[in-house]
């Protein structure tokens, strides 16, 4: 079994963790950004103070934060992972970044020996929680064949996308996804509902037809309901928008729908949703359209 340091145990890192704690493989956590989590310890994980000491320890360094400055720091901050490993380590970038600093990163990192994949994750809090992730990962085939028993331990679609960056693209590029199928099923069950229909069994026609999908399932029965409690944070898909539209800048195309969305969301944030689950999408529609799908069924 390997000796695993993960950095990060928050809504998604923690249970990310658990499972590979549950697969028999030894934890050692920083408390860099999060405190450890007591079941974690109970369990046999040892809590470091730095990120250093836990690369000095582990064979692979997993790290799962919030951002790319969040990375950065993890990784070549003072006492940052990159002054703990070397040959025969391998850092693992689980966070969802900018591709174009994950390649920086990458090439800092390999000047000390080590390899380095960036392998973000798709599936919320659920998937964490069932080890049902989809990784997406870049970076060396090598170093990918090494890590996949443990991305196996959290996930069930696995896909070795390329080079250093690609695994954060492919990250993007599904969260452009994400983010239109939800601003679709937000507005049909409005539409739906102010045309005085039921948006709950509109939705259950819709389950059988073409129009089904995991977000419609999922997220038009939180939108239904009005259950928001967060499983993936507005505030961070925004980020991940961000991503998606700074490299459209990038390579001169334009993404007018994700921009669309994004706006979307900014409206949510101006209503105090920042933390909400990205399925409120809606009540940003909701705002501009002055009705709710929830006060007229």
């Amino acid at each position: 079994m390997a000796k695993i340091g993960f950095i990060g145990t928050g809504i998604m890192g923690h249970p990310m963790a658990q499972n590979l704690q549950k697969a028999g493989h030894s934890l050692f956590l920083s408390t860099h950004f999060d405190p450890a989590p007591t079941d974690l310890i109970n369990a046999g994980a040892i809590a470091l103070a730095t990120p250093k000491e836990v690369a000095q320890e582990a064979e692979f360094i997993i790290v799962m934060v919030p951002d790319t400055p969040q990375v950065d720091s993890v990784l070549f901050g003072d006492n940052g992972v990159a002054h703990g490993v070397g040959p025969n380590k391998v850092v693992i970038d689980m966070s969802s970044i900018s591709p174009t600093a994950t390649k920086t990163f990458a090439e800092k990192i390999k000047v000390t020996g080590a390899a380095y994949l960036d392998a973000p994750v798709s599936g919320g809090e659920v998937g964490a929680k069932a080890a049902t992730l989809s990784i997406m990962v870049g970076g060396c085939p090598k170093a990918f064949e090494r890590t996949l028993p443990l991305f196996q331990a959290m996930g069930k679609n696995i896909t070795h996308v390329g080079d250093n960056g690609d695994g954060q693209t492919a990250k993007v590029s599904n969260q452009i996804i994400v983010a239109l199928n939800i601003q679709a099923v937000g507005e049909a069950l409005l539409f739906a509902a102010k045309n005085g229909a039921d948006p709950a069994k509109v939705r259950e026609a819709l389950m059988g037809g073409f129009a089904s999908s995991k977000i419609l399932e999922v997220h038009g029965e939180r939108m239904i309901k009005g259950t928001f409690d967060p499983g993936f944070r507005i505030n961070l898909h925004q980020k991940d928008l961000n991503l998606a539209l700074q490299g459209a800048k990038e390579l001169g195309i334009n993404l007018p729908n994700t921009a669309n969305a994004q706006q979307v969301f900014s409206t949510c944030v101006a209503l105090g949703g920042g933390n909400w689950d990205h399925s409120a999408l809606i009540k940003g529609l909701e705002h501009m359209a002055n009705f709710s799908i929830r006060d007229e069924k």
